[in-house]
């Protein structure tokens, strides 16, 4: 989350990067829907699982989050909003009585300034932002100061819930700019809340390893993106909502920086008070976390594309919660889902549940495999005398790891392997032979199983 010196404030045009997606299409039995345009949210059974079992949902998140970052027993409770944040030179947030007090005025008033955010604020102040996407162009936006007179006309607009014409002409767009930072400014705690504050500090300090696993100073960007993704998903809906629409309206402005002048450090400077910054701190109380918070606003803008996708193995765990409830036999499945510390947790428990889904499968391949080797060394003894039947012979005799019929099948799994790849041979080879008539059936591989290949796809 360092600022990176070669490309400070550049925004790329076009995020790259794997797709996380689980799968990308819908298959459809029903004739009804067929021929129907189909949206598939990779997300669901994510945001289900956050709406129905909210415990589950943050633990399975901040067990995540804490294998990224170290939080010590403080600062994890400040997360999971159990103990308040303490900041720098005795400042704090306003206490609970005030705030209260506070907010049930601004609601008699029907105010959005100043209040604590709501999904009803939003729908108000999207008008600002809807405006600023249209004016991306205009040189020093959200640093140059608009009109006083005309942003309070705004203000009493919006806390009256009025729909504006911003279109008209009366308004300037550093108007409107300035009115989104005031907005943001006032409100009860920044945008990522008090109680993410120590986790965006340690994820800024998030840097790669060398080959000896010594810690470098080149941020591990990777990382920060993945610790970003799961900080986010535990958000308050209102406040990810806002950020979401905050940060794309930043980073489309930047990435015109070459006609408004505004790099991504630059709006991150205008910004990070607001957002990140706890309430009531100056820059002096932060002293040398300012650089950090500075240089993580302006990393959240350039890769804000990728910052709103919970990462794939939250997903896989919330889509098996669901989907793969009939393996789920006890509730301590579920909790070993939802304190999963690492993405291999859920291969695991692929691989575990393919084993046993697939010793029957084997079991029974294995009984059709003896059979059929059966059949095809009684065939070659019937055989009349020729050329053809000696070489059969001799393919069989050739085989030493291959079982004569009869006798125990070996339970070496090197002597199994070498049985399959035997026995594909002779198939090969009886093929050219059109004395030789086999049994579907009897030679017919499990689905998915492929020869010469060790288990299954």
């Amino acid at each position: 989350m360092a600022t990176e010196a070669q490309s400070e404030g550049e925004v790329p045009a076009r995020e790259s990067g794997r797709s996380d997606a689980i799968c990308s299409f819908v298959i459809c039995n029903d004739s009804s829907l067929r021929g129907q345009p189909i949206i598939f949210n990779p997300d669901f059974f994510v945001e289900k699982l956050r709406h129905e079992k909210p415990e589950v949902f943050t633990e399975l998140v901040v067990s995540n989050i804490t294998r990224l970052i170290d939080l010590p027993g403080t600062e994890l409770a400040q997360l999971m909003g159990e103990v308040d944040l303490k900041l720098p030179g005795g400042a704090g947030p306003a206490s609970g009585f005030f705030r209260s007090l506070m907010s049930l005025k601004r609601k008699e008033k029907g105010v959005i300034f100043g209040s604590p955010l709501t999904e009803e604020g939003i729908a108000q102040i999207y008008q600002l932002i809807e405006y600023l996407h249209k004016n991306l162009r205009v040189e020093g936006l959200f640093r140059v100061p608009g009109n006083s007179v005309r942003q309070q006309i705004l203000r009493d607009a919006l806390n009256n819930g009025t729909d504006i014409d911003l279109e008209s002409g009366e308004f300037h767009s550093n108007d409107v700019a300035t009115l989104l930072k005031m907005f943001l400014g006032e409100l009860p705690e920044p945008l990522l809340t008090h109680k993410h504050f120590n986790a965006h500090l340690k994820i800024a300090d998030l840097m790669q390893f060398d080959d000896k696993g010594n810690k470098t100073n080149i941020p591990d960007k990777d990382r920060q993106i993945e610790a970003l993704q799961l900080l986010f998903l535990i958000l308050p809906p209102p406040n990810r909502n806002l950020l979401k629409l905050l940060l794309d309206l930043l980073y489309q402005t930047a990435k015109k920086q070459d006609k408004n002048k505004m790099s991504a450090y630059n709006l991150a400077l205008m910004f990070a008070p607001h957002v990140l910054w706890p309430k009531n701190v100056t820059a002096n109380d932060l002293q040398e976390n300012i650089t950090k918070l500075n240089s993580g606003m302006a990393f959240m803008i350039k890769h804000s594309q990728k910052l709103f996708k919970a990462p794939a193995y939250i997903r896989e765990c919330a889509r098996l919660h669901y989907l793969g409830s009939r393996t789920q036999g006890s509730k301590d499945d579920l909790d070993l889902i939802a304190s999963c510390h690492t993405k291999s947790f859920q291969l695991a428990k692929s691989q575990k549940r393919n084993r046993v889904d697939s010793c029957p499968h084997q079991e029974e391949t294995q009984q059709h495999t003896e059979e059929a080797l059966r059949e095809l060394f009684q065939h070659v003894h019937n055989m009349p005398e020729s050329a053809k039947k000696k070489q059969l012979i001799r393919q069989f005799n050739k085989q030493s790891l291959t079982q004569t019929p009869g006798r125990e099948p070996s339970t070496s799994q090197v002597q199994k392997r070498a049985r399959s790849r035997s026995f594909s041979g002779l198939i090969k080879l009886f093929s050219g032979s059109p004395a030789v008539t086999m049994t579907p059936t009897r030679l017919k591989w499990p689905e998915g199983k492929k020869e010469g290949k060790k288990g299954f796809l």
